[in-house]
């Protein structure tokens, strides 16, 4: 087998779960990541449709149901607090409840997966990608950290603003495409005493909502507001993120001064825009992206956990079946998923002319698909 030693960059969803069909078809894989173990907190993700025959095939979907976050429905308030309407048919952050799709923790999926890879994947904590040196014969990879190595491929799976992407394919302005809205996401205690409910607030400028989380111990809560233009900030300047977000939220009523006063004390705060990463290619070289790093669909599609899981057992599936040949492999790769990746990209454009619609009163428009007919939009191959 040809190109057998591969690093991948990330150890989120994407990264483990290439790690473990790359290891199981016998490839050997390291995986690196900048934080310091795997990075807590995080959203509620959906696995859906032909992510869930993923999760099958990785004999992980019994352990996946049993993490849900067995939410029973949601309430929505006005910009006062006043209830507009409660349901227990669907979420906000989930959909339709009697959906087959699993809605789980970020950090539980993560921590799912990365127990799911093979005993004999390494993996490299505190630690990043310094640069990128590629060869006729592989890849000379330095680490800000450790001393440098070589491998046979790379794989950039480390999110919306990639590390391995910026490396080996150039400015992030080239292919980040802003959708007008920012989004932070922490836990906190469960202030409101939800019990496996939601409450989200339909706000114009500022809004969002807190689901309760972990058996009703501890909630997530969702802060975001809109601006046109990309924001001048670094993605990783967390204070400056938080003093923002206090900043924009100022004055807000309901909950939010008690959400504020939990957000400062937060230790998995995330804060970033919600935007796509659109590109020509996926592949360069011996390089090649998954998931956000390379088509980002926003948390506007819903569908980015999805994406990730696929495209991670796409790709391994293709390089097993090209005998490790990276150039036949990835432009398969690319083959097979383009039009689903294109379709869900689409979709986060679909959901936010549908919340715009909603929240000037309008009717939206029938034509805009629902998330069934994006989510089972690829057949997937038995490698």
């Amino acid at each position: 087998m040809l190109n057998t030693t591969i690093l991948i960059s990330g150890a989120s969803v994407g990264g483990p779960a290439l790690a473990h069909w790359l290891s199981r078809y016998g490839f050997r894989v390291t995986v690196v990541e900048r934080a310091p173990a795997l990075r807590p907190g995080g959203q509620a993700v959906d696995v859906r449709g032909p992510a869930l025959e993923v999760a099958e095939r990785m004999g992980v979907a019994a352990e996946l149901r049993g993490l849900g976050t067995g939410m029973r429905g949601m309430t929505m308030v006005d910009g006062e607090g006043t209830e507009l309407f409660s349901t227990s048919e669907r979420t906000f952050t989930g959909g339709e409840l009697d959906s087959p799709d699993v809605e789980v923790m970020r950090d539980d999926l993560a921590d799912l997966l990365f127990r799911a890879a093979r005993s004999d994947v390494e993996y490299l904590f505190d630690d990043s990608i310094a640069a990128i040196e590629e060869r006729p014969d592989g890849v000379r990879v330095t680490f800000e950290r450790r001393a440098p190595r070589d491998f046979d491929l790379v794989v950039g799976a480390d999110g919306l603003h990639s590390n391995v992407r910026g490396l080996a394919f150039g400015p992030e302005a080239d292919c980040i495409h802003h959708l007008g809205t920012y989004l932070a996401v922490f836990s906190a205690p469960n202030f409101l005493g939800l019990d496996h409910w939601q409450m989200f607030q339909q706000g114009v400028e500022v809004g969002g909502g807190i689901m309760s989380a972990r058996d009703n111990t501890e909630s997530r809560v969702y802060m975001g507001f809109e601006s046109a233009e990309p924001l001048t900030l670094d993605h990783r300047d967390v204070p400056a993120q938080r003093r923002l977000l206090a900043d924009r939220f100022a004055g807000a009523g309901w909950v939010w001064p008690k959400a504020l006063e939990h957000m400062w004390e937060a230790p998995d705060f995330h804060f970033d825009s919600m935007s796509q990463i659109r590109m020509d290619s996926w592949s360069k070289g011996r390089v090649v992206l998954l998931g956000d790093a390379g088509y980002c669909g926003s948390p506007l599609s819903g569908q980015g956990t999805s994406m990730a899981m696929v495209g991670a057992y796409v790709l391994a599936g293709e390089l097993k079946a090209a005998g490790g040949d990276h150039r036949v492999a990835f432009a398969r790769y690319e083959r097979e998923l383009r039009e689903y990746v294109l379709g869900n990209q689409q979709l986060a454009l679909t959901n936010r002319a549908r919340m715009e619609a909603q929240l000037s009163g309008a009717e939206p428009d029938p034509s805009l698909a629902d998330f069934g007919e994006v989510a089972n939009g690829i057949s997937l191959k038995r490698y």
